[in-house]
């Protein structure tokens, strides 16, 4: 396990371009939840801002959006770096399938904030990254998400002129932040069972995964009223996700609880875990890191001791690019390994 330098204090430090964005991104998501259990889009859309793809490199990135399913929404943005970013002489860069973060519930890779992420992964490590349209709750409940995941999986391994020519499917690593996390995990146990022809998946990277279950841990009472997460929302959130009449145990919340799958006997990827020492949802995402050791896996812990949920995505955090150095090192190592 390995963790920052840095000692833990009693509240996170944030600038105030970072306080300004979340107190939005809080002020968005419980303006749009209703009581009955349904989402405001049209309120939600006029907020959520968006950038379209740009062929044109910004920054030695260049997007596109690929269609998977137009009937479902399933689509996929992706970030291809340019040859003075990839190299001139590099043949191939690996490839990142990302699904973003929102409870399920909010936002899309075109998202400003998952567009900006996703374009750093591209040029910092460098990769190939494919950021995934999912269908959203309450609309589209459990497993929904899941199903779309593994489509997108398939889809790029069956059309692989889809991905430019540098994208190299057998160094596939898949990444999350939060809910999107949580999607890595069960599209990885369901990729562990089936036969993909071009895709190696040699990595799963769960930044700060959203995880959960009926206990009250220790962290999210301590930390209850922390920016972004607290029990109030993320009890709605799984409410609207999870079938009716299930509880937060079910094995799409609590990963490592009395119904978590067996995954003893898969190949599953090697895996890195981020945590933030001010994220509520902390004890779950240890309790997943200590589950995967226990189940004979490879993972490895990384600690934020001073970092909220959610730290990665405000760049005015110099945090935030600690973390994409250190997705790049896990990257490069697992290329390695798998030659």
């Amino acid at each position: 396990m390995a963790s920052t330098a840095k000692t833990k204090t009693s509240k996170p430090f944030l600038p105030w371009k970072t306080r300004i964005s979340i107190s939005f991104l809080s002020a968005l998501t419980d303006a749009t939840r209703r009581s009955n259990g349904t989402i405001n889009r049209r309120l939600l859309n006029l907020l959520d801002r968006k950038s379209q793809a740009n062929d044109t490199p910004v920054n030695g990135v260049s997007t596109k959006d690929v269609t998977v399913d137009a009937d479902r929404n399933i689509w996929f943005r992706v970030f291809t770096p340019t040859a003075a970013v990839a190299g001139s002489d590099a043949a191939s860069v690996p490839v990142i399938v990302f699904f973003h973060g929102g409870g399920f519930a909010f936002l899309s890779p075109a998202s400003f904030a998952y567009d900006a992420v996703c374009r750093r992964f591209c040029r910092q490590i460098p990769a190939v990254v494919v950021s995934v349209n999912y269908r959203l709750c309450p609309e589209h409940r459990y497993p929904s998400q899941y199903d779309d995941g593994e489509t997108v999986l398939r889809f790029l391994d069956e059309n692989r002129a889809s991905l430019p020519a540098i994208a190299d499917l057998t160094r596939c690593f898949v990444a999350g932040d939060s809910a999107g996390a949580n999607i890595c995990h069960h599209v990885a146990i369901r990729v562990c069972k089936s036969e993909l022809r071009a895709i190696r998946v040699v990595g799963l990277i769960m930044i700060q995964p959203y995880f959960g279950g009926e206990e009250r841990t220790e962290s999210e009472i301590r930390l209850e009223g922390s920016p972004l997460v607290s029990m109030a929302r993320t009890d709605w959130l799984w409410k609207v996700l999870l079938p009716d009449g299930s509880d937060r145990d079910h094995g799409a919340a609590n990963v490592s609880g009395p119904n978590a799958e067996n995954i003893s006997g898969l190949d599953y990827p090697d895996t890195l875990v981020f945590v933030g020492g001010f994220d509520p949802l902390q004890d779950w995402q240890k309790r997943y890191y200590e589950w995967l050791r226990k189940s004979g896996k490879e993972a490895q812990l990384i600690e934020y001791p001073n970092m909220i949920h959610a730290f990665y995505v405000f760049p005015d955090l110099p945090e935030a690019s600690q973390l994409i150095s250190q997705v790049k090192d896990f990257v490069t190592k697992k290329i390695s390994n798998s030659k």
